[in-house]
């Protein structure tokens, strides 16, 4: 043995004299009418410390129903304005409370749960945001980020979905993971839209075709778990070509830029040169138009002249004959610059000579022009 036993003298705990154990009572151990005092002394100190009147059934009448009193009072609860209160009695779901002060059974009876239906929250897919305030760190999830086109191409694409509970029943019970389920099922959405688009619409024009389609189909799949979740938005941080191949997918790029930026300016001038064309076409139409009523109005005069000199002709043939040819000689001879004498009109007497000055003062002055 460890500890000194010679004659039996004790055990580790010293001498115990006279068989006594180490808590200092007989070998025989604590009588019932030890136990019976000792319970009766704690019951007197219980009365010295409790108010007088309180001894006797009385006093645990007043003391039980304060102690039910406040347990009752505890059921009492408020649900903020941005809240949905979510009543459990014995963890089934019981009703749902709008905003203000109600009651509950009160635990463990009943309990009640207050998510936030206003707040809200947000999931990034695809990359991952830390920081402290002041600068935000963003590290990429390639096993996220990374899906397939319909052409077989593959894009890498960050967006980022804003939700918020509108059903707190179904959120709370239908699902068990909310945020995991909004995001496992907002990538399997946007890998399904993405697979019916080429990459280059989705790098390009068709972003924001992309962001509503992928909505309408997340929003349809929660709908579908009676999640009680709304999508308010979903919004495409980052869509990009691999790292692997983004300078080549870059140039592409620039080329289609440059593509569209002649075409637009092919555009204008198209713009710009139909309308010149069209107005020249119709003002040279309108000059025709005018060119062929003047043309048959000069026809349809010379026409009726003829006529009216045809009448005059037919009523005195003679007259109208001889009038004609003078006016024809005086038609003729108005242009020529010569004088003609009938010489069978006297050989020339009674004609004056004279000096052409204005002729001569015209050549002068020409002359000296030239000069």
């Amino acid at each position: 043995m460890p500890w000194n036993n010679e004659g039996g003298s004790g055990g580790p705990w010293g001498s115990t004299g006279g068989g006594q154990n180490p808590w200092g009572r007989g070998g025989g151990g604590g009588s019932p009418a030890d136990f019976e005092e000792m319970i009766r002394r704690g019951q007197d100190r219980f009365r010295r410390m409790m108010p007088k009147g309180f001894g006797g059934s009385r006093g645990v009448v007043l003391i039980v129903a304060a102690v039910v009193a406040l347990w009752a009072i505890t059921g009492f609860y408020r649900v903020e304005q941005d809240q949905q209160g979510v009543v459990l009695r014995f963890g089934e779901y019981v009703r749902t409370t709008p905003p203000g002060l109600h009651y509950h059974l009160p635990w463990p009876v009943e309990t009640v749960q207050l998510p936030s239906v206003t707040r809200i929250r947000r999931i990034d897919v695809g990359f991952a945001s830390a920081g402290d305030g002041r600068t935000t760190m963003r590290r990429d999830i390639p096993e996220e980020s990374l899906m397939l086109t319909g052409d077989e191409n593959i894009i890498d694409i960050d967006f980022t979905v804003l939700w918020r509970i509108v059903d707190a029943r179904n959120f709370l019970f239908n699902i068990q993971d909310p945020e995991a389920t909004v995001k496992f099922a907002a990538e399997s959405a946007m890998r399904e839209i993405l697979g019916r688009t080429d990459i280059q619409p989705a790098l390009t024009e068709e972003r924001p075709l992309i962001e509503q389609n992928a909505r309408t189909l997340l929003q349809d799949i929660l709908d579908g778990y009676a999640a009680g979740i709304e999508i308010t938005q979903l919004q495409l941080q980052d869509v990009q070509a691999p790292s692997e191949v983004r300078d080549a997918f870059d140039d592409v790029q620039r080329a289609r830029q440059d593509q569209q930026r002649l075409r637009n300016q092919a555009e204008a001038y198209r713009n710009q040169i139909i309308p010149q064309a069209r107005g020249e076409a119709v003002r040279l139409i309108q000059e025709a138009r005018a060119y062929r009523e003047q043309v048959i109005n000069r026809a349809q005069g010379d026409a009726q002249r003829f006529l009216s000199v045809l009448l005059t002709y037919s009523a005195n043939p003679e007259v109208t004959a001889h009038r004609l040819y003078l006016e024809t000689i005086e038609e003729v001879f108005s242009g020529i610059d010569k004088v003609i004498i009938d010489d069978d009109a006297g050989n020339g007497q009674g004609v004056v000579p004279y000096l052409p000055l204005n002729e001569l003062r015209r050549q002068t002055t020409e002359g000296t022009e030239v000069q």
